[in-house]
């Protein structure tokens, strides 16, 4: 689905179901260097199941018109205007990665808005490394394919795991590349894989944001994950009041563990 953004085209994928505002919504928000696609298992669930469901391209990546968003900050206000522009009062906000700090944000902002929050693979603060800023700031595909080994826990040397036909190391590098060459069409220069970890590296509002949120919150997190590992979380988890769940993966929860984060969604929004 298209729709007018703070009046740029912005394009959030709504489960292969029309999008009905008067349902209860779900809004499903990426991580760095991705786009929508990342969610199609939970958004087609969730929108097969009663819910209107907004999977978003962020600004400036994949099908939504850019420019990129300065910060955490400026991806929640976007976020909040989507809701404006397709006439949703309150949703659910589920992120993961550089997604669950935008919608970690976003409720904090508006407290009101939100009815629950999932965070999937999030810490707080999200720091990142300066070898991997560097290299992503020289050798962007060389940095993709960094995060691509750090990011993913399980062996999955060839096709077929977790399904017949999927690769998770190629398809991950793929999505990555993909995201990239889409940013560097709008905007000559830009990168959008740099900008999605210094964004994550700059933010500072979390603990504030969470002292903010009202609604219930779950926080799905892998048992394995080295770019956000579980420990980072705790004190972010204890302002929050967050029910915290365990999958079996490193940092691509949606891809490594989908039956169980699936699941692990499914309970925290029933």
């Amino acid at each position: 689905m298209k729709v007018q953004v703070e009046g740029r085209e912005a394009y959030a994928y709504t489960g292969g179901k029309p999008f009905d505002a008067a349902l209860p919504c779900v809004v499903f928000v990426h991580g760095a260097a991705n786009d929508h696609s990342g969610y199609t298992l939970l958004a087609r669930w969730f929108a097969h199941h009663g819910h209107a469901v907004l999977a978003v391209d962020l600004p400036g990546h994949s099908r939504s018109a850019g420019p990129l968003k300065a910060d955490v900050r400026g991806y929640a206000q976007w976020l909040l205007a989507l809701l404006d522009a397709v006439g949703v009062k309150q949703a659910a906000w589920v992120g993961h990665s550089m997604g669950s700090l935008i919608a970690l944000e976003a409720a904090g902002l508006a407290p009101d808005r939100a009815c629950r929050l999932v965070l999937i693979g999030t810490a707080y603060p999200m720091k990142v490394s300066d070898a991997l800023l560097n290299t992503a700031r020289e050798k962007p595909l060389a940095a993709m394919a960094m995060v691509n080994s750090w990011s993913i826990a399980t062996t999955a040397t060839k096709p077929g795991y977790p399904g017949p036909g999927n690769w998770l190391h190629g398809s991950a590098m793929a999505l990555m590349r993909r995201v990239q060459a889409a940013g560097e069409a709008m905007s000559p220069g830009s990168n959008v894989f740099l900008h999605g970890f210094e964004v994550c590296n700059a933010y500072q509002g979390g603990l504030e944001a969470a002292a903010r949120v009202r609604c219930p919150t779950t926080m799905v997190l892998g048992r394995q994950d080295i770019m956000t590992p579980p420990r980072a979380t705790r004190e972010l988890a204890a302002t929050l009041k967050a029910k915290v769940v365990q999958v079996p993966s490193g940092h691509h929860q949606l891809a490594e563990a989908p039956d169980a984060t699936l699941a692990a969604v499914r309970e925290a929004l029933a």
